[in-house]
């Protein structure tokens, strides 16, 4: 943390203190999968839960009978 022209408050360096330790312990790579893992929950999971929307925005458009109203000028 003693690089030239950093400067560190007590938050900041507690804040990353904990990742070299992970580095320097040789366990960063499997506790990156796991930060993944716990990012990919709250952001993506309930997104996604019911499948991909815009492919199913694409199926149903492609599946229609009917094509979409066009609209008149005016």
């Amino acid at each position: 943390m003693d690089i030239t022209g950093a400067r560190w408050n007590m938050r900041g360096a507690e804040a990353v203190l904990p990742l070299g330790s992970l580095y320097i312990s040789g366990d960063w790579d499997e506790y990156w999968q796991f930060h993944l893992q716990q990012e990919n929950k709250p952001n993506h999971l309930a997104f996604y839960s019911s499948g991909i929307p815009l492919i199913k925005q694409v199926l149903k458009a492609r599946c229609s009978t009917t094509p979409p109203p066009l609209p008149i000028p005016v």
